[in-house]
């Protein structure tokens, strides 16, 4: 026992899933502090008010990341070898992400104009866009293609600590809703400053060209769309939810999504740590990739199928403590989201682990846009007359619309998941 530990130890593999898991515990950590205090200090109106806004800033960061967190993962991981290659790869994502987000934010200014929450609030729609920018530059995606996930985990860690911290001593009433969102902006800033700074030094410095830029977004938009169907029913709820009903009702549903995904985002880190490396094994080792997939299945799978009946059963008290007795209809909304983690467990382990690794993107993205606009009708249905909790019931829709479709999707793939070779040893 004590040699196998030792070898795990030793696995590169095990080492990256352990560094994810210090980040996430710093992503739970940080939201345990801040979310009760401005929850309690913003109220739900002032609360909902946030999440409308930091929703918008979330559909500007998948402009400016542009899918780059699993195109230029990909690239990177499968060209690590080659430092000029590498150096190209940095170049033209940071070069197409300066111009998607001059774009982006550009954009977001002027459609504010038609959107009374943002229109009135001219400082809540300048720290959404803050954001924004410092999160869609955020460089993980090449720490990630190279397995060297260290230096970015001790960025991110130092960058929540001192929002924390900030948010703490400078979000007083409900008026100070900009600043715990500006705040959320800042912070990430400086980490990702640096990010990007070490993976300029890590190879050869390169000024973007038009070239780079256009291979660059050439590889990228096919995840670009895929992320952007998913943020119709992921990223995007709160926003969508706060053009058909009042930032109190906003506030009761965000509330519920954002303990819903913290309790999945558990599972993330093995996630992230399966995706490079079995990218890197498809064009290597199919049958070595086939059985790390199958394990990845078996693991994230049973484990969103515990987090799912953990948030049903303790929904009213995780509700309580974390947001306050002021927040008691998000209880009900809560057990609605408690679907969420086994279905993600699934479509994340069967579908995105094999098909994007295998470079099935167009496959990948019809379903994640069709899912999208399946979440955009329910919304537009079911909200203005069900509120929040019409708001849960599309999202859990859409998701089981694409984790019944990804799982087809691989069983009609040459039946790889019943492969003697998936067999586990």
């Amino acid at each position: 026992m004590k040699q196998l530990v030792r070898l795990l130890m030793r696995d590169s593999l095990v080492q990256n899933a352990a560094v994810l898991y210090g980040v996430q515990i710093s992503r739970k950590l940080a939201p345990l502090v801040i979310v009760p205090y401005l929850a309690r200090t913003l109220g739900p109106a002032g609360w909902g008010m946030v999440a409308f806004a930091q929703s918008l800033g979330e559909f500007l960061v998948l402009v400016i990341e542009f899918g780059f967190n699993l195109s230029a993962t990909r690239e990177i991981a499968r060209n690590r070898e080659s430092k000029e290659a590498c150096s190209e790869i940095v170049a033209g994502v940071v070069g197409a992400q300066v111009i998607l987000a001059l774009t982006a934010g550009a954009a977001a200014v002027i459609l504010s104009r038609w959107i009374p929450l943002l229109c009135d609030n001219p400082k809540l729609l300048a720290a959404g866009l803050l954001y924004a920018v410092a999160q869609g530059f955020t460089p993980l995606w090449f720490f990630q293609g190279l397995e060297r996930l260290h230096l970015a985990a001790g960025l991110e860690i130092s960058g929540k600590l001192m929002g924390m911290g900030a948010i703490l001593w400078l979000v007083r009433s409900p008026e100070d809703g900009w600043v715990a969102l500006m705040v959320q902006g800042l912070a990430p800033a400086l980490s990702t400053a640096a990010g990007i700074i070490l993976a300029y030094r890590a190879f050869p410095f390169r000024w973007p060209s038009w070239y780079l830029v256009r291979d660059a977004v050439r590889l990228g938009w096919r995840m670009f769309v895929f992320r952007s169907g998913e943020s119709l029913y992921g990223v995007g709820n709160a926003f969508v939810l706060g053009l058909f009903t009042t930032p109190t009702l906003v506030g009761y549903f965000a509330s519920a999504e954002k303990i819903s995904k913290a309790v999945y985002g558990l599972l993330n880190p093995i996630r992230e740590a399966l995706y490079p490396r079995l990218s890197h094994m498809v064009s290597n080792s199919p049958e070595k990739a086939a059985r790390l997939a199958r394990i990845g299945a078996i693991v994230t799978g049973a484990g969103g199928v515990v987090l799912g009946g953990a948030i049903f059963g303790f929904a009213p008290l995780l509700v309580y403590l974390l947001m306050g007795p002021g927040f008691a209809p998000a209880v009900t909304v809560l057990r609605i989201l408690a679907l969420l983690p086994p279905l993600l467990a699934i479509t994340h382990s069967v579908g995105l682990q094999w098909l994007l690794p295998h470079g099935r993107d167009s496959e990948v993205n019809r379903i994640i846009l069709s899912a999208g606009a399946l979440n955009l009708a329910l919304a537009v249905i079911l909200a203005p007359h069900f509120a929040h909790l019409g708001m849960a019931w599309a999202v859990v829709c859409a998701e089981a619309f694409v984790c019944f479709s990804m799982v087809r999707a691989v069983a009609r793939s040459r039946a790889r998941f019943r492969d003697p070779v998936l067999a586990v040893s």
